[in-house]
């Protein structure tokens, strides 16, 4: 049964990852610009948040329900966030002076980096909400803290393979466009820019 519940919490926190998103792609272009290993730390710190919020939407269920509000003003908050690693993304790529993210590249360290991004990142919430209200409808999970143990462990193995394929993806890129960090900019100022338009419609459209 535990390693049941493992896998779960793997597959789903694994393939929840891998869509183009904030937090994969700061570990990308963390990994392009800095290195691996801030990459690496960066990931660390954006798991440690989500864990807690896993832990929360687990034995906190009905206050989780209640917050649709904060939520919401999250959300918006993380569009502006997105929007200005758009914006420095394009300005590093205008510039022949300017190769890196003024955000993602700043003096604080990669890891209360990510854990400040994974903090204001509200869709991570509802997500592991909706799949552990799932699970507990199955009987896969039940409300014991040894099966809660064993989800956060699946989850949190599952995030970091998911982030470690962005971040050594990046490195794959950089290496295929041969250090063209100006293209690479562009593209990831694209994808930020997209995922600001598409979260901006879908808090809009849900009101």
């Amino acid at each position: 049964m535990y390693l049941k519940i493992f896998i779960t919490g793997m597959c789903i926190s694994f393939l929840g990852t891998l869509p183009l998103g904030t937090l994969n792609m700061a570990a990308m272009q963390i990994s392009v610009s800095d290195g691996i290993r801030p990459a690496l730390y960066f990931s660390i710190g954006a798991l440690l948040v989500e864990i807690i919020y896993v832990r929360i939407s687990l034995v906190a269920m009905d206050w989780v329900q209640k917050q649709q509000r904060l939520f919401r003003w999250l959300e918006w908050f993380t569009v502006l966030i997105i929007a200005a690693l758009a914006v420095s993304n394009f300005i590093a790529a205008a510039s022949p002076h300017a190769q890196k993210n003024v955000i993602l590249s700043h003096t604080i360290h990669r890891f209360w980096l990510g854990v400040a991004m994974s903090a204001i990142n509200p869709a991570q919430i509802p997500f592991w909400f909706g799949w552990s209200t799932a699970l507990f409808t199955k009987k896969v999970l039940l409300p014991r803290y040894d099966h809660y143990n064993t989800y956060i462990a699946g989850i949190g193995l599952g995030t970091f393979v998911g982030n470690a394929i962005f971040i050594f993806g990046g490195q794959l890129i950089v290496n295929r466009l041969n250090a063209h960090h100006d293209l690479i900019s562009w593209i990831i100022g694209g994808v930020f820019a997209v995922t600001a338009v598409i979260m901006s419609w879908k808090i809009v459209r849900r009101k």
